[in-house]
């Protein structure tokens, strides 16, 4: 395994993080019982994975997540939780379910102790707004931000940051927003970057470097690109919308060509070009099998794809701001 130093945290990550969320969620999705997601946990430490995200809004992500680290060295694992602000709240983003904040800024403080008692530790490495939105950027490190600093002060949170919505989000607007406005507020980000999603490179993780400001992965390797139909029905509507042209890849496994010189799958090249960029400095997965873990795991043994790859993925993708 391969580690980063996370920005300006200083936190010395494996390039492999374990996200509690997404449709996976710990396995609770997969009606995994508790000794097999503590085997799933326990598995991370035996691969070298000491990055572990979760969230309150993770269905039981965070007393699971406690299960499994019980007995392990507090010092030998990062856990970054997450916070929404907003009184009622979506993963997705969209729609009418987005609520107003909440109104007292301790709510944010309650809600720490909380993820403190379900995580049974003394203290957070991390602790992320959930799911910031631009329009509502601003009230948020008003409101909360003291908060935020006096629960570091307290220790019971040593670094800070934010995730954004990358369904609503996907050309970064809030991360920019953030980086230019206070770079000196945030020590992580949590965005999405990949192959299909390659927007980040243009402003936010060159942003995020001159910050200095460690960047998670999220969602780098999701829904599209390691379903074969979802990919190509994406690459077709791509084409018909000529945002590609008709002939830059095949109709069908229109990716199948990264396969090669050491890439054994379209979700292995996924990973690989997702922890290339030097902003980065953990890429999550998101798993209930310990047998995807282990090869999501083997493909960034070496995190990167030839580099003619690499330019032509750019070449073929990277203008294009929208989620997929």
């Amino acid at each position: 395994m391969h580690y980063r130093v996370l920005g300006k945290t200083g936190l010395n990550v494996s390039l492999l993080g374990l996200g509690t969320g997404g449709p996976s969620s710990l396995g609770q999705s997969a009606n995994l019982a508790l000794p097999e997601q503590i085997a799933l946990i326990r598995r991370c430490f035996d691969l070298g994975v000491n990055f572990f995200d979760t969230s309150s809004r993770y269905g039981k992500s965070e007393e699971i997540l406690a299960s499994g680290l019980a007995g392990m060295r507090r010092e030998s694992y990062v856990v970054c939780t997450k916070w929404s602000a907003a009184g009622s709240w979506s993963p997705q983003g969209i729609g009418g379910e987005d609520g107003p904040l909440q109104e007292d800024p301790e709510a944010l403080s309650r809600a720490v102790e909380e993820s403190l008692r379900r995580l049974r530790t003394d203290y957070i490495d991390i602790l992320q707004f959930h799911g910031l939105r631009c329009e509502q950027y601003l009230e948020v490190v008003e409101r909360f931000g003291p908060v935020m600093e006096r629960l570091r002060q307290q220790g019971k949170i040593r670094f800070n940051g934010f995730s954004e919505r990358f369904i609503a989000d996907p050309k970064h607007e809030v991360v920019t927003l953030a980086l230019r406005s206070h770079p000196d507020l945030w020590d992580t980000v949590m965005l999405k970057y990949g192959i299909l999603n390659q927007y980040a490179a243009k402003e936010a993780l060159p942003l995020a470097l001159k910050s200095q400001v460690g960047v998670v992965n999220m969602a780098a390797v999701r829904i599209k690109l390691p379903r074969k139909d979802l990919l190509e029905a994406l690459i077709r509507e791509w084409k018909e919308r000529g945002l590609i042209s008709g002939d830059c890849v095949p109709d069908t496994d229109p990716l199948g060509w990264l396969v090669r010189d050491g890439v054994t799958s379209v979700i292995g090249a996924g990973y690989k070009f997702a922890a290339d960029h030097p902003a980065i400095g953990t890429v999550l997965t998101g798993t209930s099998s310990q047998a995807h873990l282990a090869e999501n795991a083997a493909a960034l043994v070496e995190p990167y794809l030839p580099e003619s790859d690499k330019q032509r993925l750019s070449g073929l993708f990277g203008a294009i701001g929208e989620y997929a």
